[in-house]
């Protein structure tokens, strides 16, 4: 599957679970497992969940966290899969400081 944009993501977590999981998980096993887990705590699907982290990072993150996005997505080897693991990141780090 080819690497995918930040505009690629938003496309995924508007489609479907499964091609976001299939992309996620041959990128970055790792953050589709944690993406998972949380999506189904929440009783969310994979894509909501994403969905709604990418639109938290738009709207609650400072300067310091774009500038850490960036950085990880321009030395990433899949740039999406980067951005994806940074804003769940992100999501869950709002969520334990609430």
């Amino acid at each position: 599957m080819r690497e995918l944009m930040l505009g690629d993501i938003i496309s995924l977590g508007m489609q479907s679970s499964d091609q976001l999981g299939a992309w996620l998980g041959a990128a970055d096993p790792q953050t589709a497992q944690r993406l998972g887990e949380e999506a189904a705590r929440r009783e969310e699907s994979p894509a909501q969940f994403l969905r709604i982290a990418v639109s938290d990072f738009i709207s609650e993150a400072d300067e310091e966290a774009w500038a850490s996005l960036v950085s990880a997505v321009r030395d990433a080897a899949d740039p999406g899969a980067a951005c994806a693991a940074r804003m769940i990141a992100f999501r869950l780090s709002l969520e334990s400081v609430s």
